[in-house]
């Protein structure tokens, strides 16, 4: 894997940079409710040493019924100051979830207009099964100034997504699972409709990752996307259930250098929800 600080680096370049003055570890790990898990419980057992916690239900839009729909600027600096990170840092964010939610995290930055922030490939499994070091203490955090500039054009809200929908412009890309993205499966979440946005088409986020955990190279990614019948040529909108998978796919988007791309924030938690939006079945 080609190691690069705005979207991907190793366990290796971590372990390398972990003494940087610059760095700042973020563990953004986050499970669905189903699986029983407390991400900060874990976190505070063992995280790899200097990392914050970002806790991706709370630094969230707090007015939105929705889940962990994206942070209003001025919370996200707040909860970023008390976690001294701020501008010059590089920011290294890592998770040990199914969801893969740090590449949530990742794109949260990318939407604040920070770059300097890379996803770590394999997260926190692949870091402890290689015996590197962790620890259960909480890191000494000072306030640092960040300054904030939200790059509206990486989120798409219903309004745009419909028009996206019914005139074909775009390319919509759904990471949930075939048999969600077909309607054969009941939602995990009550009440919703089951199907997809008209026009989009389905590539499961766990597509892109290789068995062992790590991301595809950009030759697999390519592939991958692809297979699920995405012209690369034109400009892409992530989706997914709620948010969350969508942003693996804007991360492998931006891995093969495909910059054009926003994510659908609501996903199919708002869509599906309701009924004056079209939905379709089967496959795309």
């Amino acid at each position: 894997m080609q190691d690069d600080p705005k979207t991907l680096v190793s366990t290796g370049w971590l372990a390398d940079h972990l003494n940087d003055p610059d760095l700042r570890i973020i563990d953004a790990s986050s499970h669905m409710a189903a699986t029983g898990r407390d991400a900060l419980a874990e976190y505070q057992a063992a995280h790899i040493p200097g990392a914050r916690f970002f806790d991706v239900d709370d630094i969230a839009d707090k007015r939105s019924t929705l889940p962990h729909m994206a942070p209003p600027v001025e919370l996200f600096i707040s909860r970023m100051r008390a976690m001294g990170i701020g501008d010059g840092h590089q920011i290294v964010v890592y998770d040990n979830s199914d969801i893969r939610s740090a590449a949530r995290v990742w794109w949260t930055f990318r939407l604040m207009g920070k770059t300097d922030v890379a996803v770590l490939d394999g997260g926190f499994a692949k870091w402890q099964a290689e015996g590197r070091p962790v620890e259960d203490m909480p890191p000494i955090m000072r306030d640092r100034h960040i300054t904030v500039q939200r790059q509206a054009g990486l989120v798409r809200d219903v309004t745009q997504v419909a028009a996206a929908s019914k005139l074909g412009d775009h390319e919509i890309i759904d990471a949930r699972a075939a048999e969600r993205f077909r309607g054969e499966a009941a939602e995990p979440r009550p009440g919703l409709r089951s199907g997809h946005i008209p026009g989009s088409k389905n590539l499961p986020f766990g597509q892109l990752y290789n068995a062992d955990g790590t991301m595809k190279d950009v030759d697999g990614l390519r592939a991958a996307f692809d297979a699920a019948g995405i012209d690369l040529t034109r400009p892409a909108i992530t989706t997914c259930g709620s948010g969350m998978t969508a942003a693996t796919l804007s991360l492998a988007l931006e891995r093969i250098g495909h910059r054009n791309h926003s994510l659908y924030d609501g996903s199919w938690t708002e869509w599906g929800s309701f009924p004056d939006l079209k939905i379709a079945t089967g496959d795309a």
